[in-house]
């Protein structure tokens, strides 16, 4: 377990200026046409419930077929995040909005590489799981199975004897962040299938009205209703991300105004507008909601509410200008040039950081706007790209091991990634039964290949040494996750379809790696300013140390809430501050909200000049 639509317009244009160049994913030295049929491959092995006839991963069959029956629903199908066998709603529900997206984005491409059928059956395997979990307006179903019984056995998906209790959100239990994904999947699929089954776009459509509404007016965190999720899939952004997240896709499917006024009105108090950060993925929703705006303002779509996007721009390149090393804090990277953010599946932020910067780009040309101005210069369109294809390309096989972390792709990939239904023999090939404690014995611990290959897997990937260890028990590098290859599809559409402008980076210079950034003692914020000084200073064995004091003083008019700090080129203690999932936090028995003029003050102890200090999110009520 791992940690013709409104959008049709855009891809249209940008088709429009694309030149299909069939042999240009070869000639780049990788066959990303390969690598997207077998991202596809990956999810048809993900699959819960009983398997079509067209399926084309043959060691997998039918399973969880009672899934819902203890709880009078029917919860049959959908899909398995990772290498478990647990049904976790909230990274299903992302890993199907950003399936849905890509195609939104690429499938003229995808249609090139003879894919895109297979990726609307993919997104549609996990809608059709959406509606049964959706049976009444403010009733939705979040997971099937728990973590910690199923972390007990190491069964193939087919022998499952495991709790298979289904956990749900209701106006006395409620989950906005749950809702608010699964509403934001179900408009961004609604546009998918608008031309080809209009009939079940609307269905799509009115769930995720339903569940919208449902988020906002029973506002709660999931986790605190499913509690069995916390330990696997806590929601430590909160659940402000995805309610305007919801909004965006609903407005982006409907063009209804409602839904733009309300992205609109609640940037400050939902933290769209003040959260700086620079990572996206199943918990975290603010970079994709930040670029979602950023596109309806280029497109003129903005009208009365274009100061408020300009806001999410912002933010939204300093996404794009810290993952490509131009910003006034940047990602970090491997010496092998691959982003880092955490040794625990770190290759899910790559992937997605990767689309958001290749759309991004796109939206910049084709709207005419050009580069992206950064801290440390122009980041231009081309440029961006060139940085994605030096990513993905990391990912296929260019790193310093020369190992693909997708499998089945290259000749040198994981062969003991921690899967249960890839590491046990096929029940079609041995149809014995598995129990919990023989999967272990004999399965778990064998030294040996996989039996069967999980192609197209995207799996947690290397640490910041760019080290690997190819060993099933390590499940913080060897297990893959849905979401970890879901928004790749996009990117390796774009790069097969050799999109306009992608080989004119071969001329250019490699974008420089992340530097240590400058570190200003006073840094001024549109509502927050922080300031650091020197309280005192002594020397120790011929090296100088000071003790500094920051103060973050509030110069808005509204209260600040949530307030997230981060802290970098930190090489002494720190007091003041706990450390949180997305940097730094105030402790709440010290401080829950920061008043208009009030200020909050922590410090630190280093030798030479201070720290990098930065505001990365908080909420204004």
């Amino acid at each position: 377990m791992a940690r013709n639509s409104s959008g049709a317009h855009v891809a249209a244009a940008i088709f429009g200026l694309m030149v299909v160049a069939s042999m240009a994913s070869l000639a780049s030295g990788h066959d990303y046409a390969m690598a997207l049929k077998k991202s596809l491959l990956y999810f048809e092995a993900q699959r819960s419930g009983a398997l079509p006839p067209d399926q084309r991963v043959t060691w997998r069959a039918s399973s969880g077929l009672f899934d819902g029956k203890a709880n009078g629903v029917d919860l049959v199908g959908g899909y398995y995040d990772a290498g478990d066998n647990v049904k976790f709603g909230l990274p299903m529900a992302f890993t199907v909005t950003m399936m849905s997206w890509s195609i939104l984005e690429y499938g003229k491409q995808m249609a090139a590489s003879g894919e895109l059928k297979n990726a609307m059956d993919a997104v549609k395997w996990g809608t059709d799981y959406f509606i049964k979990a959706h049976p009444e307006p403010d009733v939705l179903y979040g997971e099937v199975g728990d973590g910690d019984t199923d972390h007990t056995c190491w069964q193939r998906p087919e022998d499952m004897t495991t709790s298979r209790q289904a956990f749900r959100v209701d106006p006395q239990n409620p989950g906005s962040d749950l809702a608010g994904e699964t509403a934001a999947a179900m408009a961004a699929a609604s546009m998918v299938f608008r031309t080809t089954y209009p009939g079940y776009a609307n269905l799509l459509l009115e769930h995720s009205k339903q569940l919208f509404e449902f988020a906002d007016k029973y506002r709660g965190k999931y986790d605190a209703s499913i509690t069995v999720a916390r330990n696997y899939y806590g929601s430590f952004s909160g659940y402000g991300d995805e309610l305007l997240w919801a909004a965006a896709w609903l407005f982006e499917a409907t063009e209804e105004p409602f839904y733009l006024e309300y992205l609109a009105r609640n940037g400050d108090a939902l933290g769209g507008t003040g959260w700086s950060i620079n990572q996206f993925g199943w918990d975290v929703k603010y970079p994709g909601v930040q670029v979602l705006a950023a596109k309806f303002l280029l497109q003129g779509r903005a009208g009365e509410h274009a100061e408020a996007l300009q806001r999410y721009r912002q933010n939204a390149e300093f996404f794009v200008c810290s993952c490509v090393g131009k910003g006034a804090v940047n990602v970090p990277r491997t010496p092998g040039g691959v982003m880092y953010h955490q040794r625990w599946n770190n290759l899910q932020f790559v992937t997605s950081a990767s689309f958001l910067l290749t759309v991004y780009a796109d939206y910049a040309t084709v709207t005419g706007r050009g580069a992206v101005r950064c801290p440390a210069g122009a980041a231009q369109p081309f440029e961006i790209l060139a940085f994605v294809k030096s990513q993905v390309n990391y990912i296929l096989g260019d790193n310093p091991r020369a190992t693909s972390y997708m499998v089945g792709y290259g000749q040198n990939y994981p062969r003991q990634v921690h899967h249960r239904g890839a590491s046990i023999v096929s029940v079609r090939t041995d149809p014995s039964f598995v129990s919990c404690q023989e999967g272990y014995a004999s399965w778990y611990n064998k030294q040996a290949v996989n039996p069967n290959t999980l192609d197209g897997a995207i799996v947690g990937g290397p640490d910041e040494y760019d080290d690997f260890a190819d060993e099933r028990n390590n499940y913080e590098q060897t297990e893959a996750a849905t979401y970890n290859s879901a928004p790749l599809l996009g990117v390796l559409a774009r790069l097969a379809g050799a999109c306009g402008g992608l080989d004119e980076y071969q001329s250019l210079p490699q974008v420089a790696a992340a530097n240590r950034t400058s570190r200003p003692a006073h840094r001024r914020h549109p509502h927050l300013e922080i300031e650091q000084n020197v309280t005192r200073t002594w020397a120790i064995r011929r090296r100088t140390y000071h003790r500094y004091s920051v103060t973050v003083t509030n110069r808005s008019r509204k209260t600040v809430r949530g307030l997230h700090l981060g802290v970098s080129e930190l090489d002494g203690r720190l007091w003041g501050l706990d450390k949180a999932r997305y940097g730094y936090v105030v402790p709440r028995r010290w401080l829950r909200a920061l008043r208009p003029g009030r200020s909050v003050r922590f410090g630190y102890v280093q030798p030479g000049p201070p720290a990098n200090v930065w505001v990365t999110g908080y909420k204004l009520v």
